[in-house]
This record gives C-alpha cells, sequence and structure tokens, in this order.
C-alpha cells in the first residue's frame, strides 16, 4: 500500500476540540540553541530556558509545520512596560525587517496571548502579569484555538498561511527581555515510524534486521555490525519525512527513498539516497560534491555543509513531491531539486520503500516520523 498518495481533509472549527493525534516533540532541550536558528539578537541559555538578551531580531524553529499544537512557558524579565510575540506559520523576516509579517501572538504587557489582526482572538484576565504562564496554541486548516493556563481563551478562522515557521520575536530595546521553557510542539500531519522500543514496522533487507540494529534507550540505533539496511514495512510516494541522527567521528550513513525491495539506489529505474555523513572528517576531503550530507547521492548536490560536530544530534528532513527533492539540514535548506534541473531525478522511482543504511558505521537515530508532502500542500511540485 503507498501512503501519502492523496491527501485530503475537511478542516471544521470542531477539530479543534477533537483528541490530538500526531507527533509531539520538544523543540527545545534546555542545554543549548540546537533546533532554533537566531539572527539580528542575542539569546543565550540559562537554568534551562532559553532567554531573549538583547538585540532586535528573530529566533525561529528548524522546521516549518502545517498543522501543529505549541505548548511554550513564559515570563517577563522586566517589572513593567514588556513586550515580545510568538510566530505562528510564518515566513522568514523579507529586507530589513527584524521580524516576520506574520502571524503574530502578542506578549505584550496587558495583551499577552492575542492574535494580532483578528478581533476574535482576544481575551482579558487568564494572564498572570510578571509570572511564568503557559500557552497552548492549536492550528488546523484555518482554524487556530489558544488556552492559557489551562483556561480556553479564543478561537478564530481566517488564518491564509497554511504552513511556516514558528519564532519568538526579539525586540529588547522595547521591553522584550523575556524567558522560555518546556516548549513543545505537536506535529498533527506527522505520524511516528520508530516507538522508542522495538523495531515495529521496520524490517532487515534481505536479513534479519537484528543482526545489526537494536533500540537502546529508546533510541534507534545501527551497531554496524554486519548486516542489513533497515527498511520500511510500507511503501511511500509524496511525503515529509524527518529525523535526527547522531554520528561517532568520520560516520557514515544514509537514508534510502523510494527504493525497490533490494534497496538499489545508484542507477536509473531504481530508487536514491540522502547522504548522511561526518562532512568534516579528513577522510572526506576528497570527495564530489554531491556525495557530502544532505546530497540527493551523485545526483543533487548540498548546497552547504552545516553538519554539527561528532556526537551532536542533527535534524534531517526530506520532502518529496513527484520528481522534486527539497532538503533541510539542521534546520537550513541544503538541496532545492527539480527534474527540470536535475534530470537524472526523473530517471529515479517516484514511490517506494524507505530505508535507514548500515555502512558498518555506529549511527543513532530518533524522533523518525513521516507526513504528507509540504510543497505539495503549498501547490509545489516539479
Amino acid at each position: 500500500m503507498l501512503r501519502f498518495l492523496t491527501v485530503s481533509c475537511c478542516l471544521l472549527p470542531g477539530l479543534l476540540l477533537a483528541e490530538e493525534s500526531g507527533y509531539r516533540k520538544s523543540v527545545f532541550n534546555g542545554e543549548n540553541l540546537h533546533g532554533w536558528h537566531v539572527t539580528g539578537c542575542q539569546t543565550q541559555v540559562e537554568d534551562g530556558n532559553l532567554v531573549i538578551v538583547d538585540g532586535d531580531g528573530f529566533v525561529r524553529t528548524d522546521h516549518k509545520y502545517g498543522d501543529f499544537v505549541l505548548e511554550l512557558s513564559w515570563r517577563p524579565r522586566r517589572d513593567e512596560k514588556w513586550d515580545s510575540g510568538i510566530y505562528i506559520r510564518c515566513d522568514l523576516p523579507s529586507g530589513d525587517r527584524p521580524w516576520p509579517k506574520q502571524y503574530q501572538i502578542n506578549l505584550l504587557q496587558g495583551d499577552e496571548g492575542n492574535l494580532i489582526g483578528f478581533p476574535q482572538g482576544r481575551s482579558k484576565g487568564l494572564v498572570k502579569a510578571g509570572e511564568w504562564n503557559r500557552m497552548k496554541l492549536t492550528a488546523r486548516g484555518e482554524s487556530a484555538a489558544m488556552e492559557i493556563n489551562g483556561q480556553a481563551a479564543w478561537s478564530v478562522t481566517g488564518l491564509e498561511q497554511s504552513q511556516g515557521y514558528i519564532g519568538i520575536q526579539c525586540e529588547v530595546p522595547g521591553g522584550g527581555e523575556f524567558e522560555f521553557k518546556d516548549i513543545y510542539v505537536t506535529e498533527l500531519d506527522q505520524e511516528s515510524l520508530f516507538n522508542g522500543k522495538d523495531l515495529a514496522g521496520w524490517e532487515g533487507g534481505g536479513q534479519e534486521a537484528s543482526l545489526c540494529w537494536q533500540v537502546e534507550d529508546g533510541l534507534l540505533l545501527c551497531t554496524g555490525e554486519k548486516g542489513p539496511w533497515l527498511r520500511s514495512k510500507q511503501e511511500y510516494d509524496n511525503f515529509n519525512f524527518r529525523l535526527d541522527y547522531k554520528l561517532k567521528e568520520g560516520g557514515n550513513s544514509g537514508v534510502y527513498v523510494r527504493v525497490a525491495k533490494d534497496g538499489a539506489h545508484r542507477d536509473p529505474g531504481q530508487g536514491t539516497e540522502v547522504q548522511i555523513l561526518d562532512d568534516a572528517a579528513e577522510r572526506y576531503k576528497k570527495l564530489k560534491a554531491g556525495q557530502y550530507c544532505g546530497s540527493v547521492y551523485l545526483i543533487a548536490a548540498a548546497t552547504m555543509h552545516v553538519g554539527r560536530a561528532p556526537g551532536e544530534w542533527n535534524s534531517m528532513e526530506i520532502d518529496c513531491q513527484g520528481h522534486s527533492y527539497l532538503i533541510r539540514h539542521n534546520g537550513t535548506i541544503i538541496v532545492d531539486a527539480v527534474a527540470s534541473e536535475f534530470p537524472a531525478l526523473k530517471e529515479r522511482r517516484s514511490a517506494g520503500f524507505l530505508g535507514l543504511q548500515n555502512h558498518s558505521e555506529e549511527v543513532r537515530f530518533r524522533d523518525i516520523r513521516i507526513g504528507p508532502s509540504m510543497r505539495a500542500a503549498s501547490g509545489l511540485s516539479e
């Protein structure tokens, strides 16, 4: 059975009250700013909190989100006249602007939690002034609903932008010294492909997966011992695939995309591989451009090398729609390839299995999930 061949849904305001599904993930680890991009301002981590320190700028997530639930706690550092904001489904700031145009949830003193530009997106009396407050924002289709400190605040319709980043407004000169913590996003249009307990949903490519694949401390581990690649039990055509990975020094792995049952991914008529690699290792300094991390192997080369040091977690997102590939590595788009520019993509399969490579290297994976192509949702294809 092919998954995500067609995506259709009827989104009604009542769905905002439905039981949540999807994939819930912490997007702030309390240790560093991995998972976030900072422009035009100074931020730091203090006592497990994300702290806005100085400047007019923007802090945004690695990923874009379509339908989601955002949960976070915030507290101003000023005693009065504080001001900041949370952006949802936003694009990057344009021109000389430090912040995006829309959509902003206000954190201005006396106006906290209100959705700017939406008269119905307002509430009063739910915020504890100057203290920690908890926000839960649900966005589905054109609708959004807010809870503040566990109480319903507002619900609106009319969101025209279907996907975008989640971000924090930094305007310290105007009162923006703020702290944030316990930040979670539930990706309502993604489903888990790894349960953190066993290899359900996966199988070895031609041999028993247990020869080199294990679950350890909730992580998927490729031991590097002799054995098979790991193959999904279902086939997929158009999709958005997300995971985190961690390599050792000189590590090498890959994601097999739309491959046949034999895993072939090097020639016309076969699937593809998206490379996972410790680019900075000395042994890889003479590779071809299309062999570095995030490249569609030997077809579309990564335009930037943004991998983190061995032993640190990296995020990767692979979005396939028709014969187009968009690859986001640690929050940066490093491949945006269409068949008109990369004709070899048209020679490759447009549906098949997903896989994780065993390259005789120890690699750890987590937060493996899949959903509909975001290029399809935005009307973009080849």
